[in-house]
């Protein structure tokens, strides 16, 4: 029989996906909505790579451009039985007599920015929100999906107002600022504050990598599933870990202006890297701050008038030609309504006191032959991406088998206490391995029957940055 694999999206996550299923003998077809490679049109370097990557590994013959998937629904028994299952129902049940014959792997659109496609734009009373405004309004993913020449013409010479605190938003007010100079200054309208670090970014002589992404670095970190001496440990050296996010803090307190700007976070650095909340500037990203290009400007509350934007305590409106939201996007409405079931939509959402129910941030317990490769994130995407294609790939291949129902739901909840603990800024429904990457991928390793030290040498494994470079050989 034909073992097929349905992947939703060609970006990064969907190419990966594609490569493993094809190289373990699986006839992949990905289902892509554009003409082209999921990639920022702006993002030409990012666009390059993604359609070199295609061909070196030849895979746009799976790929189906011009194809958007509307709903995905489950083939076989009725979800009254599903219900019942102790098992969770993959490739096995698949291929035999009663399965459709085809696999889902689901991959929520998605490129550097987060789930493209549904943004997230704040609500306004009538009368306050855009329709009053005489300028432009659009979000981020619009101005995303503009080629380079097309969003150099449509911000010069205007004066832009970008409401957000995320990476897209920082980049955007970057371009303009470039576009434009001092002359016309942008504007960021943020609400919330997060830590940016220098591209090159290294708190006193010591590689961030060490203090973050080392196996020392999460010997400080109490972890989801941990045995009883890890979390003693985890414990004991928690005024290590403090003394560690300083050092973080205090260097980019010396390197940056942030307290001249009043952008200096609530959160510690290590709280917003649990949460995937931190972000690297482009290269001298503070000289326009500081020669007036990138005005930044705090408010919990704005609102639209005529002319621009009126913030909270100011009495004179931020005039503006344009204004971008780059407020993110609705990444759980999304997984929510790929669903053509009800019974899947309730499953996949949770509750708003719990975070998105996956096991190993893939596969939902309750909803069969699906995985879902992009929806959790980390602080270098591509990496994480690749773990777990690679771990689905020895999945597809049957060597071995996920546990029960009931034991990955118990795993599922280790993981929401454990992000429920470190959030910053009480993001605990943003799914995020970002604190315990090796931990994460410990656990992937010892899946597949992998040894999950990839290091040679004691100091080595447990000083020394892990990379993707680590995991080559599997």
């Amino acid at each position: 029989m034909e073992k097929r694999v349905a992947i939703i999206g060609a970006g990064i996550s969907g190419l990966l996906a594609c490569k493993y299923a094809a190289s373990r003998g699986f006839n992949p077809v990905v289902f892509e909505a554009q003409e082209q490679v999921d990639a920022l049109p702006t993002n030409a370097q990012l666009l390059e790579y993604l359609q070199s990557y295609a061909r070196h590994f030849e895979l746009f013959p799976y790929i189906k451009f011009n194809s958007k998937v509307v709903s995905v629904s489950y083939v076989g028994e009725c979800e009254e039985e599903m219900q019942c299952w102790e098992l969770w129902v993959g490739v096995e049940r698949l291929l035999g007599p009663k399965g459709s014959g085809a696999s889902k792997f689901f991959t929520p659109k998605k490129s550097l920015l987060r789930f493209s496609g549904l943004p997230e734009i704040p609500s306004f009373p009538p009368g306050y929100g855009p329709e009053v405004f005489s300028g432009k309004v659009l979000h981020s993913m619009d101005y995303s999906a503009m080629d380079n020449a097309s969003a150099a013409k449509f911000i010069k010479g205007k004066r832009i107002v970008v409401i957000g605190s995320g990476k897209s938003a920082i980049d955007i007010a970057f371009e303009c600022a470039k576009a434009n100079g001092n002359d016309i200054p942008c504007t960021v309208i943020q609400r919330t504050i997060h830590w940016m670090l220098p591209h090159d970014a290294q708190p006193w002589g010591v590689s961030f990598g060490f203090l973050c992404f080392s196996r020392f670095a999460e010997l400080l970190v109490h972890k989801p599933g941990e045995g009883f001496l890890s979390s003693i440990l985890a414990t004991s050296l928690l005024p290590l870990r403090w003394g560690m996010s300083k050092l973080i803090e205090s260097y980019l307190r010396w390197r940056l202006p942030l307290k001249k700007y009043n952008m200096i976070p609530k959160e510690s650095v290590l709280q917003e890297t649990s949460s995937c909340q931190i972000l690297f500037l482009p290269p001298n990203f503070y000289n326009k701050v500081e020669d007036g290009s990138i005005v930044f400007k705090k408010s919990q509350r704005l609102s639209f008038c005529k002319e621009g934007l009126i913030l909270d305590g100011e009495d004179d409106p931020v005039k503006a030609d344009i204004v971008i939201f780059a407020t993110g996007y609705k990444g759980d409405e999304k997984l929510k309504n790929i669903f053509s079931s009800p019974t899947f939509q309730n499953c996949i959402a949770g509750s708003p006191t719990s975070a998105i129910p996956l096991y190993r941030q893939m596969i939902h317990p309750r909803i069969p032959q699906l995985a879902v490769i992009s929806y959790s994130e980390s602080l270098s995407n591509l990496y994480t991406f690749e773990m777990r294609c690679k771990w689905l790939g020895y999945f597809l291949d049957g060597a071995f088998k996920l546990p029960s129902i009931k034991e990955m739901e118990e795993d599922i909840k280790k993981w929401e206490k454990y992000m429920k603990r470190y959030s910053g800024n009480a993001k605990f429904r943003r799914a995020c391995i970002g604190g315990v990457p090796i931990w994460y991928n410990d656990q992937l390793c010892k899946d597949i029957g992998s040894n999950p030290r990839r290091k040679k040498g004691f100091f080595a494994d447990l000083f020394e940055p892990y990379t993707l470079a680590d995991y080559k050989e599997l």
